[in-house]
């Protein structure tokens, strides 16, 4: 199978349980947040063993940047909150009602308040079981006919679970059984549906007209506390990010029934990063925290510009489990990525990807430099997508479909980022001459 595969040493899991380097900031993925409860008096807790509610979400990315996964387990106040070995008794605060956009005073409304008025009606909670473990993310109603976007690590609790049960609780505070219509873990997207009257469907934005400096609203379930509004402004675009992918241990992926698209991880190298997956993304530093995976990420018009899925984090801990809150640097799908991948996912329940036939490395600007200045081609798979445009060992990318490149990671991402079989422009560098070539993508596996 040919994949564009990055020499670069991947780290794994066992690195965010040791110390960060000043500078580094570990990335994770949302955990689901634990499952709401009743306003008023907690009740004394039932004297069945609670289940226990796993965080989701620990995410791996070459630059230790921490994805924003499920909040799992109970939250209660403090550092405790994020435990994900928290009692689900012990739950307080995150089992509060739904809490829609409140407006006491018509009189100051600002853009932030508008905007979230608009677009929360379609952001839902999800709480997603299987067996003893489970968790909380969020979603955005896509449709009229129930389709609900949010992410692969959501509905499989971060890859431990095929074939999860799953509960959406809309706006309203209504409770629906939702299914799963398929999860695409190469780009970390997952579609549910519920059957449910009165939904209001998402306007979806132009992530491709996003600025950095925009103002940034973001809508979800973080620590379980169900129609949260947080805002700040796009911090950046076009970042790439990697993180652990959630394809599910047993090989199914695809509405729990396909091969696992990240292969056999037997034998593999580490510079094979077939466990880790590679994605563009838009950051902000709207808070960000546990539950808000697969949430909006909404623009000052109340339209929808991405989808929450990761933050950073400075903190590590001596359990691998432990995770951290929002420190300013959250991370969100653009939307129009998202539309691409729904839209295929509904049609067919599966995404397509492309796919360069490379085997690619960073290329250092310098013997003892840490900056790269693209992809450097190690080999060329025959008959690939790379091979027909004319690449060969040695070529160093530097563009990929108007995406800069800069390192192997971003090539991967540009790569991934497109449909199967588009045709695309690559730009690329031989014997210190720039060059461009049309190509066509193959199916990434």
């Amino acid at each position: 199978m040919s994949t564009e595969t990055s020499h670069k040493p991947v780290p794994h899991t066992a690195a965010l349980q040791e110390p960060v380097p000043q500078g580094t900031a570990p990335l994770r993925t949302l955990p689901p947040a634990g499952a709401p409860a009743a306003v008023g008096p907690v009740p004394p807790a039932p004297t069945v063993r609670p289940r226990d509610k796993k965080r989701v979400g620990p995410a791996v990315f070459l630059t230790c940047l921490v994805a924003a996964g499920l909040l799992g387990g109970g939250v209660a106040s403090g550092v405790a909150a994020l435990r994900p070995d928290a009692p689900a008794a012990a739950s307080t605060t995150a089992q509060a009602a739904i809490s829609p956009v409140i407006v006491n005073n018509t009189e100051s409304v600002n853009a932030v308040t508008a905007a979230a008025q608009k677009a929360s009606p379609s952001v839902v909670t999800i709480s997603v079981s299987s067996g003893s473990s489970g968790g909380t993310g969020s979603g955005i109603i896509l449709d009229t006919e129930g389709h609900i976007l949010t992410n692969t690590h959501v509905v499989t609790l971060d890859g431990a679970a095929a074939d999860a049960a799953v509960e959406v609780r809309t706006n309203d505070g209504q409770v629906y059984k939702a299914t799963i219509v398929g999860t695409d873990p190469q780009s970390d997207l997952a579609v549910i549906k519920i059957d449910a009257g009165g939904l209001t469907p998402a306007t979806l934005g132009d992530s491709g007209a996003v600025n950095v400096g925009d103002t940034a609203i973001a809508i979800g379930a973080p620590l379980g506390l169900s129609g949260t509004v947080t805002d700040g402004i796009v911090s950046a675009v076009n970042r790439t990010i990697e993180t652990a992918s959630s394809a599910t241990s047993d090989g199914s992926s695809q509405g729990g029934s396909s091969q696992n698209p990240f292969g056999s991880q037997q034998g593999l190298s580490a510079s094979a990063a077939q466990d880790s997956i590679s994605i563009n993304v838009i950051q902000t530093d709207a808070a960000i925290n546990p539950g808000n995976s697969g949430g909006a990420l909404v623009n000052a018009q109340g339209e929808i510009i991405g989808v929450n899925v990761a933050i950073a984090s400075t903190g590590s801990s001596s359990s691998s489990s432990t995770q951290g809150g929002n420190i300013g640097v959250g991370f969100s799908i653009p939307i129009n990525q998202a539309k691409r991948v729904a839209e295929e996912i509904i049609s067919t329940g599966k995404a397509t990807h492309g796919q360069l036939g490379l085997s690619v490395q960073d290329k250092t600007s310098g013997s003892s430099s840490d900056f790269t200045a693209g992809a450097e081609v190690a080999s060329v798979t025959s008959g690939s997508a790379a091979d027909k445009a004319g690449l060969k060992a040695g070529d160093v990318v530097t563009g990929l479909a108007g995406r800069t490149v800069t390192d192997a990671s971003e090539l991967t991402a540009a790569a991934r980022e497109q449909a199967a079989g588009s045709t695309v422009k690559i730009t690329f560098q031989r014997d210190g001459q720039e060059q461009t070539a049309d190509i066509t993508l193959d199916a990434a596996s």
